[in-house]
């Protein structure tokens, strides 16, 4: 016939895990956060530099769509307000047919710092539009990176 065995369960002081068994538990454990924290971290960090260079395209096309009416590209005075709001510094452009974005205030950056508009620009360009990234300083690796207009 079959042969049974049952296996007896352990008693009072064998019973649950030792100290070490948790230990090692608890260490897996941490080292799986650890490292999930990090991917998050690193992948909130591209977006944000993502949302930026978007951010500055939609910027650089809405400055190109007030030069086609305007016949000028705002001036640095002017800033990227003149985008939402016609204008009231010198030179006041008189084919203004804005707003030539869909926004009721210039957003900030990602980092919450101001992108900055500057007329002329870089390289004899007419403009340029920059986020200094996360430091919120000129210059910088890697997320501390500037995100700019005039390249890519």
């Amino acid at each position: 016939m079959w042969n049974i065995r049952i296996k007896k369960l352990r008693s009072g002081s064998e019973a649950g895990f030792t100290l070490i068994e948790i230990l090692v538990a608890s260490m897996i454990l941490l080292i799986l956060i650890s490292v999930t924290g990090l991917l998050v971290t690193r992948n909130v960090g591209k977006a944000k530099t993502t949302s930026s260079k978007n951010q500055v395209q939609i910027f650089s096309m809405a400055v190109n769509g007030y030069f086609l009416d305007c016949g000028v590209y705002p001036t640095t005075e002017q800033g990227l307000k003149s985008l939402i709001e016609k204008p009231i510094l010198e030179p006041v452009p008189g084919g203004w047919d804005g707003p030539y974005l869909d926004k009721t205030e210039i957003p900030n950056d990602p980092w919450d710092n101001e992108y900055e508009y500057k007329n002329p620009g870089p390289q004899g360009l007419p403009f340029g539009i920059r986020s200094f990234g996360a430091d919120g300083r000129e210059g910088g690796e890697k997320q501390d990176r500037d995100i700019v207009s005039w390249k890519d």
